[in-house]
């Protein structure tokens, strides 16, 4: 899959040179504020059990304070294939991302759903770390317990995987410029990296999260 095709896919807001930066976790309309003033080019809303997690109707309410370019993304973990679509089309959002054992059947429904798609998966889980396997749009490689804040070695990847690819787990405005080096993902996702506690997104961190991750472009 050719960046463009991705791009054509997906609201980037910058040119493809530069970073594309996840803010994931979002459940408050302050949390939305700051993450769409600070740049971010996409925004979660967690809809599996988490301390972050919000209803699909609370979602809907914060996609609707969301600019047009800007994705909107519902995070699955191991929900029934029904229920995903379900929850996904009552949130209002316009990308689904699944974490799990999910079959390539589940992306094509959710595609015929008319949904952009992205699949997380973490280094050791036997889920393969290639961009687009299983059809999806993104590819986030991930810590086995996402959100959790735990970072993972890269040397487990044996080198940057091809295609799109956003890079997750324990990042922070102080370490994603480090935690890049040497990889080159497309762009990067955060979530507990920018909470003043467990749950709580902190406005002036995700602006310095988005600066630093913009700067790496």
């Amino acid at each position: 899959m050719s960046r463009r095709t991705v791009i054509n896919r997906f609201p980037f807001r910058f040119q493809e040179a530069d970073v594309y930066v996840k803010v994931c976790g979002l459940s408050r309309p302050q949390d939305v504020a700051a993450a769409v003033g600070a740049g971010a080019d996409a925004i979660g809303f967690v809809l599996t059990p988490s301390p972050r997690q919000v209803t699909p109707a609370a979602v809907r309410a914060l996609v609707a304070e969301v600019p047009q370019g800007t994705a909107t993304v519902a995070v699955f973990r191991g929900e029934p294939l029904e229920e995903v679509r379900r929850a996904a089309a009552e949130a209002g959002v316009d990308t689904v991302q699944l974490h799990g054992s999910e079959p390539p059947e589940a992306f094509a429904a959710l595609r015929a759903d008319g949904f952009r798609l992205i699949r997380a998966a973490s280094p050791g889980s036997g889920a393969p770390l290639e961009s687009g396997a299983y059809g999806e749009d993104l590819l986030i490689i991930d810590s086995p317990s996402p959100g959790s804040g735990e970072r993972w070695d890269p040397a487990a990847l044996g080198g940057s995987p091809a295609g799109p690819w956003l890079l997750a787990g324990g990042l922070n405005p102080d370490n994603v410029a480090g935690a890049v080096a040497g990889l080159r993902p497309w762009g990067v996702d955060v979530s507990s990296g920018v909470e003043s506690s467990r749950g709580v997104k902190d406005p002036e961190l995700i602006e310095r999260f988005v600066r630093e991750a913009a700067a790496l472009a």
